[in-house]
């Protein structure tokens, strides 16, 4: 059963959100080791969290298609179940439709700067 607590304050949507330090995390880090972990790589590549990104929101997707699914039959005993599965599928999507926008505009903006 999905509560409406954690279905607002984890984005559970989007896979590799919950990894994410605080701001103040960074207080310690130095340009030096910021380099070193660009040239390094960080831990997880950039790829395999969007892929686990996108399967979460298709997978929360999947779900509350069932669950609509199980409303249109009547067998759901609380559709307030439904709600909330749709509303977390919908606000990923919307996440996820933000980081392409805003990926294609950085491509763009790369390609006018090479123009």
């Amino acid at each position: 059963m999905i509560s409406p607590i954690s279905a607002i304050s984890g984005f559970s949507a989007v896979g590799g959100l919950d990894s994410v330090s605080s701001v103040a995390g960074l207080a310690g880090s130095t340009p030096a080791t910021n380099a070193a972990e660009a040239v390094n790589g960080p831990s997880e590549s950039f790829t395999s969290m969007l892929s686990k990104g996108l399967e979460s929101v298709q997978a929360s997707q999947s779900k509350a298609s069932d669950l609509a699914v199980q409303v249109a039959d009547g067998t759901l005993q609380d559709p307030a179940q439904y709600t909330m599965a749709a509303t977390e599928a919908q606000l990923g999507l919307q996440l996820t439709l933000a980081v392409r926008n805003k990926a294609v505009e950085a491509f763009q903006e790369i390609m006018r700067m090479q123009a």
